[in-house]
């Protein structure tokens, strides 16, 4: 499956922005899951999704950042609020067939192209 990730922009600290994946595929069964690259740093996980809609987040992002998917549309986000300057970060969407929770970029087999997102402070 082919991933499409958009809705990044510049914003100011405390504001909200929410990114979508969408595929060109069916996502049903599918974990999904969002990672981000800061410059000069590894992928780091955001948050995961299972087709069970069971959620999993990092401790740096929970309580602030909520995924979702809407498997009739193909489609997962990323509702983020509370943004701050450490945020900055390229967003990566990511799919794997696998069907539980995996946190690790090596869990995933087929990748979006990023969405840059930028908190100013």
């Amino acid at each position: 499956v082919q991933l499409q990730a958009s809705g990044g922009g510049l914003v100011q600290a405390g504001d909200s922005l929410r990114l979508s994946c969408a595929a060109s595929g069916r996502i049903g069964s599918r974990t999904m899951g969002w990672f981000r690259q800061a410059p000069g740093k590894e992928r780091e996980f955001v948050a995961a999704i299972p087709w069970s809609g069971t959620t999993y987040s990092a401790d740096s992002v929970k309580g602030r950042f909520t995924i979702s998917r809407d498997n009739a549309k193909n489609t997962m986000y990323l509702e983020m609020s509370g943004l701050t300057p450490e945020d900055t970060a390229v967003y990566y969407c990511a799919a794997s067939v696998r069907t539980t929770i995996g946190t690790t970029p090596s869990y995933f087999d087929s990748w979006g192209q990023g969405t840059q997102v930028t908190v100013s402070s």
